[in-house]
């Protein structure tokens, strides 16, 4: 099967154009979500662009491929959940990109075409440095700041307005006459003096320390208490606005100008271009003074500087066309590969890392760099031993670009990417249609071990007071806690210590009495509350609900995921559920399970470590039988309920909720189990499936008048 990566998109089949259209909306999606939300960029700005080119080029050359939803009608990532929601009155919206001058000549003759000018003679444009940080916009009624707000998705962003308000270049009142509303737009930063000194104190205080002023800036501006935010160093420039009671000046120059003289700060380094040789020219110097500015840039902003073409021009989807950046190339220098190491990440992901003889690229010395998967590493055919590329693009991790084939040595061999967690043994699965290979041994590898032991100890888990990230830490690295049962022998296991609790700096005699008999209370639990404890990859609050209103007991949960682990073993590669065998099967048809969460469940029983760590916590703790609400009397109890089609009467979430209200089990699919299936309009092949089975098949207003509600 060709690398569809490779293939040149004019070559490609619908089919192939398919394939690697969903790839690519699945990597693009995951990296907006790294750098958008968790300010966690796992590859270069640079390859993050090759992948919107790409799927840019795909969507022109197979226009039915694209979907409102698809990240080229779309702008950064949904707002995270911990922050209240501000929509923007004007959308915030990305740009597009150019990488070469060829680039910038399309941006100009584009112009020109679509406002059918003869000449490009007399046009100007505002030429600027593109920071490299967090996209804000801030609201001023009557020249006092009311609000601000991040980009989000571009129609809706998080509200860090107290967070801003602590920020001093921003002015809480502008100075001077002001709209009555003026939206301000621009970029959080952090200068690369105030990002060193922050990693600096981060370290000494044990904190997190971060990849890049970038991350700096937009983790700081996202904190949840303001005062964090106060005490880090950041610095704002405005460069655009959003809603305007009235203009500001006739051009983007002069409204720079203004937003400069209301006390806003604004690049000085933006200039007046009048010609394409000028912009280029001006790209070519910042491009060298670039390592001496104070701030990082990743490229230059041409905007077309008067504003009544800008609004004749307008809008695409989500970029302006009186715009565009022109982005840096990556830094890059040669050096060896001397060895690949794997590193286990939090939540189980392997990612294979380069480890090099060290070398400056772009003013930073260089030993290690991303190969980010196995998929990657096969791709680029990357050795042990191999002269490599390496590169820094818009200062985040290093990667390796290209190897150098004539350099390589004759007795060199491809890299088997391991099928085993390097940390604990567990074995390592990749998701299906995913590049990702993760551990499956949540509960016993180290790499993962404190993660997990958080998770477990959380608000909607164990709930254990007292025992918060620092303190589960703390246990780990002394040894005293490593899987979830040694959290409820700690009190035992004290006893035989030399260094005990109470002899320990913050540890009195009350607060150690304090966490014990927080942990003894929570060794009766819920058993919903248990399997969501239990951390397995998908299982979230509602997918252990729905676990434990299937199977009642953790006993009886337990024996039916290993005999479902069991019959998934035999059968690895089997599409069906039902043809795996029936544990399997039926724990696929419980309503919103499907393989793929049933994979991660199984993968998870069929991993020894897991199973010893779980039955040695079944030993330790008592897990209370899930009792749904009390029905003594209805047609349907006990009866297992499919529904499909669109109802009419009430939708389709209240119907299975009436369902289970009246003690029935809805199901997502039909079996020979099945006692009802409840049609709607539209009713697709579950209908015939029930036919063939002999399933009772009623309408809806049949249904209601089976349950009392017609």
């Amino acid at each position: 099967m060709p690398d569809l990566r490779a293939t040149p998109v004019d070559t490609l089949t619908l089919d192939q154009a398919k394939e690697e259209h969903d790839a690519l909306v699945r990597e693009v999606r995951h990296h907006r979500e790294l750098y958008y939300r968790k300010d966690a960029p796992e590859i270069s700005d640079a390859d993050y662009d090759a992948l919107e080119k790409r799927l840019n080029l795909v969507e022109a050359r197979f226009p039915e491929l694209v979907t409102a939803d698809s990240p080229t009608q779309t702008v950064g990532a949904a707002p995270g959940t911990g922050f209240r929601k501000l929509r923007h009155t004007v959308p915030m919206l990305s740009l597009d990109n150019a990488f070469a001058a060829e680039d910038v000549d399309g941006f100009i003759e584009q112009i020109v075409r679509f406002l059918n000018l003869k000449t490009v003679d007399g046009l100007e444009f505002v030429a600027e440095p593109k920071i490299d940080g967090a996209s804000l916009s801030i609201r001023y009624e009557d020249g006092e700041l009311v609000q601000a707000a991040t980009r989000g998705d571009g129609t809706e962003g998080e509200d860090v307005t107290a967070n801003v308000r602590t920020i001093a270049e921003i002015p809480n009142r502008l100075s001077g006459p002001a709209p009555k509303v003026l939206e301000v737009r621009g970029e959080v930063y952090m200068t690369r003096d105030s990002f060193f000194e922050l990693n600096k104190r981060q370290a000494e205080a044990g904190e997190k320390v971060f990849a890049n002023p970038r991350n700096a800036a937009a983790g700081s501006l996202r904190q949840l208490d303001a005062r964090i935010t106060a005490k880090r160093p950041l610095c704002f420039f405005a460069y655009t606005w959003g809603e305007l009671s009235e203009p500001l000046a006739a051009t983007q120059w002069d409204s720079l100008q203004r937003l400069k003289a209301l006390g806003l700060q604004v690049p000085k380094q933006s200039t007046l271009c009048r010609s394409r040789d000028e912009l280029l020219a001006y790209y070519e110097q910042i491009g060298k003074e670039r390592s001496s500015l104070p701030f990082d840039i990743d490229g230059v902003v041409y905007k077309v500087n008067d504003l009544a073409l800008q609004e004749r021009l307008g809008f695409r989807t989500r970029t302006p066309r009186w715009a565009t950046a022109h982005k840096f190339p990556a830094e890059q220098a040669r050096t060896l590969l001397k060895s690949i190491t794997i590193q286990v990440g939090r939540t189980g992901a392997l990612t294979p890392v380069a480890e090099l003889e060290p070398i400056t690229v772009g003013g930073v010395v260089v030993s290690r760099a991303t190969l980010h998967n196995a998929d990657e590493i096969r791709r680029k055919d990357i050795r042990v031993g191999d002269t490599v590329i390496i590169q820094r693009a818009g200062d985040v991790i290093p990667q390796v670009v290209s190897v150098i084939p004539e350099a390589r040595p004759a007795d060199s061999a491809e890299f088997t990417f391991p099928d085993h967690c390097p940390e604990c043994g567990s074995q390592a699965v990749r998701e299906d249609g995913g590049v990702v290979s993760r551990c499956t041994g949540g509960l016993v590898c180290p790499a993962q071990a404190v993660e997990r032991l958080r998770h477990f100890t959380s608000r909607n888990a164990f709930d254990i007071e007292g025992l918060g990230i620092e303190r589960i830490q703390l246990f780990f690295d002394q040894g005293r806690i490593r899987t979830p049962a040694d959290i409820f022998t700690l009190e035992a296991r004290e006893e035989q210590r030399l260094d005990r609790l109470v002899t320990m700096t913050g540890f009195g005699k009350k607060s150690v009495e304090n966490l014990f008999r927080a942990i003894e209370a929570r060794r009766t639990i819920g058993l919903d509350r248990f399997i969501f404890a239990l951390g397995i990859r998908q299982v979230g609050e509602a997918t252990a609900k729905l676990l434990a209103r299937n199977y009642r007991t953790a006993e009886n949960w337990r024996d039916r995921m290993l005999e479902a682990a069991g019959e998934r073993a035999a059968a690895p590669n089997q599409p069906k559920a039902e043809l795996v065998g029936d544990a399997y099967a039926d724990l696929c048809r419980i309503e919103q399970i499907g393989m793929s969460v049933a994979d991660d469940i199984v993968q998870f029983f069929g991993e020894e470590h897991n199973l010893k760590a779980l039955d040695d916590l079944l030993a330790q703790v008592t897990v209370q039988e899930f009792v749904p609400p009390r029905v003594t009397a209805s047609p349907v109890l006990g009866k297992t309920v499919v529904f499909t089609g669109t109802l009419t009467t009430m939708g389709r979430s209240e119907a299975k909720a009436k369902a289970e209200a009246l003690g029935a089990k809805v199901s997502g699919s039909v079996s020979a189990k099945t006692d009802y299936l409840v049609v709607g309009e539209d009713a697709g092949s579950k209908a015939a499936k029930a036919r063939e089975l002999g399933v009772t098949t009623l309408t809806e207003q049949e249904w209601l008048a089976l349950i009392g509600q017609s």
